[in-house]
């Protein structure tokens, strides 16, 4: 099993989400996130005052899927997070040993 992880823009999530659905991804995890990569936030004026924002709003998304699945929805996320510009976002898997539905008990593949 993995866990997918992808940190894009707030402005993709449904987009995202969608796809996921149509996929036939069950659950997602979904949560706010801020941070900056090349584009390395932007200024802004303000009533004439100019302030620079180093904090991107971000948004992290949480797939745990086996490991067949895994490149499926890899693409899946690439594909519709792509903007072009930088600011797309990262995405990366991690190795999970064990996953366990709380409210059943079932553990493995079962419990995604």
């Amino acid at each position: 099993m993995k866990l997918i992880t992808a940190i894009v823009r707030p402005e993709k999530l449904d987009v995202i989400r969608e796809a996921l659905e149509a996929y036939g991804v069950q659950g997602i995890t979904v949560s706010a996130a801020s941070g900056y990569g090349q584009q390395r936030g932007y200024t802004e004026v303000y009533r004439g005052a100019e302030y620079s924002v180093n904090l991107l709003p971000k948004i992290r998304i949480e797939v745990l899927a086996t490991d067949d699945q895994t490149d499926d929805i890899l693409d899946v996320i690439i594909t519709t997070s792509n903007t072009g510009q930088a600011g797309d976002g990262k995405v990366w898997t991690v190795d999970v040993h064990e996953a366990i539905r709380v409210r059943t008990g079932e553990r493995g593949a079962a419990a995604i």
